[in-house]
């Protein structure tokens, strides 16, 4: 007699198959839909005071970590979204600053002394530098924010090596022994 029943695949003998979380090509774990809504239902239960032992059991996981490893995923998503809006829109700004500090710096600019131009003995005004140079500093301190708002700034490493050498002024040594 046949049945229209697919042949059973290794998933069907696995109790846990339903709870594992697909990988993708590379081996990698994969976001789904049930994954998600999973993690998010985790986090539910422990709003309402649920230990991370009676997540795992009533979602069906083998461990309390597993659980817990699932309410933070559902918090960083939370978060995830207005987060990733807030820095795009403060590297937007930091854009604007840095194109009008290189907008300034780009300019023509001359002496003013008195409310008037101050020219040099050909007749032509003088070129002031403080202004471009007040402006690349700014396109410079705005660079300086952009790296460590997207974290590219590393900090810088100091190594010492040798040894410490102190020195009593003040005081004859003859006089210590």
């Amino acid at each position: 007699m046949t049945t229209n029943q697919p042949d059973p695949t290794p998933e069907d003998d696995d109790p846990h198959a339903a709870n594992r979380r697909p990988h993708n090509g590379a081996g990698r774990f994969e976001r789904s839909i049930e994954t998600a809504q999973r993690d998010a239902r985790a986090a539910e239960l422990r709003a309402e005071n649920y230990t991370y032992q009676q997540i795992a059991d009533e979602l069906g996981w083998a461990d309390k970590s597993d659980a817990r490893k699932a309410v933070r995923r559902a918090l960083r998503e939370i978060v995830q979204g207005p987060a990733e809006a807030l820095l795009a829109n403060h590297m937007e700004r930091l854009e604007t600053l840095y194109e009008r500090a290189l907008d300034i710096a780009e300019r023509q600019h001359v002496v003013v002394s008195y409310g008037q131009i101050v020219r040099g003995d050909d007749g032509e005004p003088l070129k002031d530098p403080g202004p471009e140079l007040a402006a690349l500093r700014e396109a410079r301190a705005t660079l300086d924010s952009f790296w460590t708002l997207t974290g590219m700034k590393k900090p810088a490493k100091v190594e010492h090596s040798g040894g410490v050498k102190y020195e009593v002024v003040g005081i004859d040594p003859d006089s210590l022994t």
